[in-house]
């Protein structure tokens, strides 16, 4: 299984794999439907069946599903076997056209925010022709939208198709302004680089809060963290690499590009990164990823977190956007060429996004909201809070001339000096990317760092696409009637880049001095999940995804009482488990030490011998445990006071200001006590050995 060219999407019902197999008039109808997204009809529907089972069933596949993504942040499958009775006592394989397109597979038990009833929650799966099916564990699956009976959306798939569409249809406009009569559709592109954690099965079993919660509520901080760098880019592990090269296949024969992996800054902290594909496609891709890594990390006696910040002290886990805009003959729309300051259409296109993130920054911060993702933004190792864009120096300049009606001096590309002679030459970079940025133009796309590593690449996506047609509708609406279309499209974006450029910050966005510049610009600073999600339903949001038909009032209501629904129950998973491992392990085991400690004080003092160093363990030990005993019954008073809180937002505010607040303080206790305590004595695995067991 080395050739990699010969198994890569071995598994999936692919182009390659439809051309062999379906007549030529049904693969052209399959493929018309693809590109132009218009309905597929029954009998093709039929035949595409009939051609995927065969090919399923050679593979070894017994059943099928459809798979989709609930609003759960996961993915769901129902299974049903290919066999029908044949009415002699034996069975058939089949699988019809209508199974294809569509599913029932009630589902009244996923998050809907009120949109349903659950005596009236019969949900409808729809087949995704763009998204190729595909063989995961002997089982046929088959991408699908889910949706209620009443047509809203219940899934991430379907308001994403609806934001690529709505990208498509204005960005087409755009283009027919400067006479593109050739691109027939506009897409997106996402490669979102997917951050992890490897520790070690045994170690992860044993403690309840990375089993329960995906990441520690306790735990005293190791001797060595990432205060060396030594772990980034180093070498991979052994057993590692061996999990990484099964990763890799497996995700090959699913057709997922998965291209570099590496050792990330945190202990035990590492990277995938895929190549570029279509955005609906990487979303299915990503969930896929997500999965395999979980299980193919089961088989090498190992787990995968996937929490964004699962150790406190070290850097945490973000997934990173990488969002570009192209056309169906392959142009990338956001590739400034040799001479950006003469390139009309791509400066258009630039001016649109950034005007997008500025109005709209509070969806984009808001599709990063969590109550995991929490502890990460703003920590200096992920961007900020705060939403801004980078530019780079050239393009900045290039801008600022715009904007100011002056000449512009192209930058010239200076060679790397690097003071060996031997090394080769090559050019420097002036778009280089800013780290600390959470939204950063990196030469011809823009990678939005905001999101964690568990989070759905939909919710992001789902804005950006929206957010750009709305301003390629404004811009084309502005443009269309124009009688002087090369002066007003300067005058369009000298315009815009004179009300937006407070969005644009190419400096450090980890310092003091950001956060107090950025207030004076007037951009948001939403420090948390509940602080963020009730700008979801600001007017101008709601009629912004109506006006383009990605989702309905509904439907935006009832994601915004999902979100804060599982940050408190988050929240309150979390108090729980804490609590429990206090109580039963943590107080136990410390109270056990200090009977050891106080009776060898006792002992030396019967003997003669000086006792002052374990007295004064003791005592500080005592006092300790006192203090964690209140802080404990602090925590479970503020769990039971938080029941009152009926009203969603009253509730995720309360558990943040309230129960969050109580954890923190008790795990502060907590830490220092485990710090006092020989590790044989501590009933959880220590930090050291979760960080550094894997070898």
């Amino acid at each position: 299984m080395n050739n990699i060219p010969e198994i890569f999407g071995s598994m999936v019902f692919n182009d390659n794999v439809m051309r062999a197999r379906l007549p030529k008039d049904t693969y052209k109808a399959l493929k018309k439907t693809i590109e132009s997204g218009r309905h597929l009809e029954k009998d093709v529907a039929m035949v595409v069946a009939s051609a995927m089972k065969d090919w399923a069933i050679e593979k070894g596949a017994t059943h099928f599903t459809h798979w989709f993504q609930p609003m759960t942040g996961i993915t769901a499958e129902k299974h049903d076997s290919f066999i029908a009775p044949d009415g002699h006592g034996s069975v058939i394989m089949e699988f019809s056209g209508k199974e294809l397109v569509k599913g029932e597979p009630d589902a009244s038990s996923f998050p809907s925010g009120g949109l349903r009833a659950t005596f009236e929650a019969r949900g409808y799966t729809a087949w995704d022709p763009t998204s190729y099916a595909f063989i995961k564990d002997d089982t046929l699956c088959i991408p699908t939208a889910f949706c209620a009976y009443s047509g809203e959306a219940l899934d991430k798939k379907t308001p994403l198709l609806r934001s690529m569409e709505a990208l498509d249809r204005q960005a087409m406009r755009i283009l027919r302004l400067f006479g593109n009569e050739d691109v027939k559709r506009v897409i997106t592109t996402v490669g979102p680089e997917q951050e992890y954690f490897l520790v070690d099965k045994a170690a992860f079993l044993s403690r309840p809060d990375l089993i329960f919660c995906g990441r520690t509520l306790i735990g005293a901080r190791p001797p060595k963290g990432q205060e060396m760098e030594d772990h980034y880019f180093g070498a991979i592990k052994p057993r590692v690499s061996a999990y990484m090269k099964e990763l890799d296949r497996e995700l090959w024969k699913l057709g997922v590009l998965a291209k570099t992996k590496h050792n990330e800054v945190a202990p035990a902290q590492h990277e995938l990164a895929p190549i570029y594909s279509e955005t609906n496609v990487a979303t299915d891709h990503n969930q896929l990823t997500m999965e395999l890594m979980k299980r193919i990390a089961d088989k090498h006696d190992m787990a995968c977190l996937l929490h964004e910040k699962p150790f406190a002290g070290v850097n945490g886990s973000g997934k990173h956007n990488n969002w570009s805009i192209s056309t169906d003959m392959g142009k990338n729309l956001l590739e400034p060429g040799g001479t950006p300051e003469k390139n009309a259409q791509f400066l258009l296109f630039l001016t649109a996004v950034i005007k997008a993130v500025d109005e709209y920054q509070d969806l984009l911060r808001i599709t990063v909201a969590s109550a995991g993702n929490d502890h990460r933004l703003g920590a200096n190792e992920a961007p900020p809070a705060i939403v801004s864009m980078f530019l780079g120096d050239e393009l900045s300049a290039v801008l600022e001339s715009i904007e100011k009606g002056t000449a512009y001096s192209s930058a010239e590309h200076k060679n790397m000096e690097t003071g060996a002679q031997v090394l080769p030459h090559f050019q420097k970079d002036t778009t280089d990317r800013n780290r600390t940025s959470p939204f950063a133009f990196t030469g011809n796309k823009f990678e939005f760092r905001m999101p964690g590593s568990a989070v759905s690449v939909s919710g992001p996506n789902i804005v950006l696409n929206t957010i750009a047609a709305e301003m390629f509708m404004q811009f084309a609406d502005e443009l269309e009637n124009s009688s002087d279309l090369q002066g007003d499209i300067i005058k369009l974006i000298r315009r815009t880049l004179t009300e937006h450029k407070r969005i644009i910050f190419n400096g450090n966005n980890y310092s003091d001095e950001w956060v107090e510049e950025a207030g004076r610009r007037g951009l948001l600073n939403l420090k948390s999940t509940p602080d963020a999600l009730p700008r979801m339903l600001d007017e101008k949001n709601i009629a912004l995804f109506e006006r383009h038909h990605v989702l309905s009032r509904a439907e935006i209501e009832s994601r915004y009482e999902i979100y804060l629904e599982n940050y408190s129950k988050t929240i309150h998973i979390e108090a729980l488990t804490m609590t429990d491992m206090i109580r039963k392990a943590v107080l136990p085991a410390i109270l056990s030490y200090e009977t050891e400690l106080s009776g060898l004080v006792k002992t030396k003092k019967e003997i003669g011998i000086e006792s002052s160093l374990e007295e004064k363990l003791l005592v500080r030990m005592s006092a300790l445990s006192g203090c964690l005993y209140n802080k404990l019954t602090a925590l479970e008073e503020a769990v039971i006071d938080g029941r009152d809180k009926t009203e969603a937002l009253e509730c995720a505010r309360y558990n943040h200001d309230s129960v969050f607040a109580s954890m923190l303080e008790l795990r502060t206790v907590c830490d220092e006590l485990e710090s006092m305590m020989p590790e044989e004595k501590w009933p959880y695995p220590a930090y050291a050995k979760l960080l550094y067991s894997v070898v």
